[in-house]
């Protein structure tokens, strides 16, 4: 028996599938914005900073990179109300989003600071710049540069992984999919419209960031 394709219930839901749509953007710019301001200070940390500090950062950077997504969600969202702090599911998935995406481009942003030449980082000095002028004016943005293509394929990675929120309860895209599903039981045209949304937005999320990258860089484009 042939399977008839039928995507006649998409005028019904679309409502429901845009508010998804709204919900996955509004995580991934929280999550990135702050997500990558987390991973300059801990790069700075583990490279320049304190040297106190370095092995907490460290820690951490390891203790996210080792663990499954999906469980880093649940110990914030089900474990820290043990502790007394209660978190909506956005709240949840936002922190968790920062906090993952802080670790991985933590390592990423590392990786470029340390292939700056060490001359660099004397001509700072040579200006009576300090330790932290120095790395800000003289160190971050050639590192950025170098490693830009590297931390947008992990932000679009992070969006990606986005999906698993739906897990507790956040109305994210995967969620609104596996509500419709449930109610027109066509799974696979469900699925399939799902999967061509998060491919477009994997898309575009990757063409801002070159945009951004271009604003924020551009005499590495000019090159």
């Amino acid at each position: 028996m042939r399977y008839q394709f039928d995507f006649g219930w998409l005028p019904q839901y679309w409502q429901l599938l845009a508010s998804g749509i709204g919900i996955t953007v509004q995580l991934i710019l929280v999550g990135a914005v702050f997500g990558i301001a987390l991973a300059i200070l801990c790069a700075w940390v583990r490279s320049e900073g304190p040297r106190w500090l370095r092995p907490l950062v460290a820690a951490y950077v390891e203790l996210i990179r080792n663990t499954p997504f999906l469980i880093q969600l649940f110990f914030i969202f089900f474990g820290l109300p043990s502790l007394g702090l209660q978190l909506g599911e956005l709240q949840a998935a936002n922190i968790a989003m920062v906090v993952n995406l802080g670790a991985y481009g933590c390592e990423i942003i590392r990786a470029g600071i340390q292939a700056t030449p060490r001359g660099q980082f004397e001509a700072g000095a040579s200006l009576a710049m300090t330790r932290l002028e120095t790395f800000r004016h003289v160190v971050l943005v050639p590192a950025l540069q170098r490693i830009w293509p590297a931390l947008s394929s992990q932000v679009v990675i992070v969006m990606l992984g986005s999906a698993v929120v739906s897990q507790i309860g956040a109305e994210d895209l995967t969620y609104a999919a596996s509500y419709i599903q449930s109610r027109n039981f066509r799974a696979f045209e469900t699925y399939i419209a799902s999967t061509l949304i998060y491919l477009a937005l994997a898309i575009l999320l990757r063409q801002a960031m070159a945009l951004l990258g271009a604003a924020i860089f551009p005499r590495r484009l000019a090159r």
